[in-house]
């Protein structure tokens, strides 16, 4: 436990006007003008980038498991990246996903 407060709330007001600029220099200071079409080419891809790499390691080292790879959520990220590219439909890969999920562990006995 931190005993000193006043280096907590030093080390929060940092962060929140960290946070603050980073924000403002998107929405204030650009917000009103049109991105170059090469920028917004490489936006597009930001959420395809950013979700593999939250999923990869709830699915590789899941906590639940003690790290260790479970064949059931390793079974239904497979299902749902073959679901998602056959049928291109995020809804259908999901639930798809989700029914591996859970009808892995009830097929294996588990």
């Amino acid at each position: 436990m931190i005993e000193n407060t006043s280096q907590v709330w030093t080390v929060m007001i940092v962060l929140g006007l960290g946070t603050f600029l980073l924000r403002f220099s998107f929405l204030g200071l650009i917000g009103s003008r049109s991105l170059p079409v090469w920028a917004l080419r490489l936006l597009r891809y930001t959420p395809v980038a950013v979700l593999p790499g939250l999923v990869a390691p709830l699915v590789l080292w899941p906590p639940a498991t003690g790290g260790v790879t479970d064949p059931a959520r390793l079974a239904a990220a497979i299902a749902t990246v073959g679901v998602g590219l056959v049928t291109r439909n995020v809804f259908a890969a999901i639930f798809g996903g989700a029914a591996v999920l859970y009808l892995t562990p009830w097929l294996m006995g588990l």
